[in-house]
């Protein structure tokens, strides 16, 4: 019986590890084909990157509502309904023609996959060993780098063999079918879920280490999802004929996320601390970022590898230690995370666009390094905070 159990907990997590890199797929297989859209529906490039931002946005506020419906239901009735919802709107967008429409139905799913992304993760938490979180989070992220990546890759290569509605309609097929996997999920019933106020949320915010854990978090997405946004318009001005399966290839350097989410312990272990291991990959990722300016594709390429090892040791890292700052109302403490994450994802994905478009390349690579910049002061802050206590001072 016990061996019956742990394999059924195993197989459990498998299919929310699958939900995971499908529902990361979906939020990024627009990004590596934005110039396809631009070309195919006479876009100028602003229009054409709103199918990453508006999938974004909604991110950015859905999750703390989320968190809110998770203390009081299932996450396994949310997470099997979302999972639905998204593969029935990936086989609408596959069968789309219209530009605004295909708009509207990135922005539905950017509201769903909160609910896909909050309910994973919180029931990874809940039903997971206090000493074990950080180890079970660190799972999910690679699990997240394996879906993103994929997503990308796969997006640019089916692009460029069958054309671009393939791989969505595809993506809608396996969402489907994964709902149906999930009816084995295990029930969450006993997890003791309660009503908070909504000043409870405020309090979670006001509290000094979460509160620069969370604008850490925010400074360090918007430049991930600045730069791989403007990537792809950068690589076709270098070289018209870059096709998209080059493209998703240069996202390859992705993976790296997945060696640095799953050795993060051994990573604390070897560098000392959390703060050691989360300040020894932002200097990683500006170097990252400095290795870009060389405009060449092949060194674009290897740079990827640098500049994802380095967003991925701070990301695994704040995401498993968000779980141990927050003793209660996890699900809220993890629907705020994403909502940071994600509202600094969508700022980036646009805000620095102006720059790129009237001072270029290297100066808007300078601009993203100053907000690295920023997400180090946020992080001595954090230690600061988490090694004496503080709060964030009321006005």
């Amino acid at each position: 019986m016990q061996n019956f159990f742990a394999r059924s907990i195993g197989m459990n997590m498998v299919k929310i590890y699958f939900c995971t890199v499908l529902g990361f797929c979906s939020l990024y297989a627009a990004q590596p084909i934005q110039p396809v859209f631009q070309q195919e529906f006479a876009l100028n490039s602003f229009q054409a990157i709103l199918f990453t931002t508006l999938m974004m946005l909604p991110l950015g506020f859905a999750p703390m509502f989320y968190g809110f419906m998770l203390e009081a239901f299932s996450a396994r009735m949310i997470l099997r309904l979302a999972v639905l919802f998204l593969g029935l709107l990936e086989l609408v967008f596959s069968i789309t023609n219209n530009y605004l429409l295909l708009l509207i139905i990135r922005g539905l799913q950017g509201m769903v996959i909160p609910a896909i992304f909050t309910s994973l993760i919180s029931y990874i938490s809940f039903t997971t060993r206090q000493d074990e979180v950080q180890a079970a989070v660190a799972r999910y992220i690679a699990a997240t780098i394996l879906g993103g990546f994929l997503g990308r890759f796969l997006s640019g290569l089916f692009t460029e063999l069958v054309g671009w509605r393939f791989f969505f309609f595809l993506l809608g097929i396996l969402l489907v079918f994964g709902y149906y996997q999930l009816r084995t999920l295990e029930k969450d019933a006993n997890l003791q879920y309660s009503r908070p106020k909504p000043v409870e949320v405020v309090d979670l915010i006001r509290q000094g280490r979460l509160f620069w854990l969370y604008l850490a978090i925010f400074s360090v997405f918007f430049v991930f999802a600045g730069l791989l946004n403007f990537l792809p318009f950068e690589l076709k001005r270098i070289n018209p004929g870059f096709g998209e399966t080059g493209i998703g290839f240069m996202y390859f350097g992705y993976v790296m996320g997945i060696l640095v989410s799953l050795n993060i312990r051994r990573l604390i272990t070897w560098l000392g601390s959390e703060f050691a291991v989360a300040a020894t990959g932002l200097c990683i990722y500006a170097v990252g970022i400095t290795g870009f300016m060389v405009q060449h594709p092949a060194g674009m390429f290897t740079t990827m590898f640098v500049f994802c090892t380095g967003m991925f040791m701070v990301h695994a890292l704040l995401s498993g230690y968000v779980n141990t700052l927050a003793s209660q109302n996890k699900a809220i403490a993890n629907g705020v995370y994403i909502s940071f994450y994600y509202l600094g994802g969508t700022v980036g994905s646009f805000a620095p666009g102006v720059i790129y478009e009237y001072f270029g390349w290297r100066i808007f690579l300078a601009a993203l390094l100053l907000m690295v910049g920023c997400a180090m002061f946020c992080l001595l802050r954090l230690r600061r905070a988490v090694v004496y206590g503080q709060e964030v001072q009321r006005p």
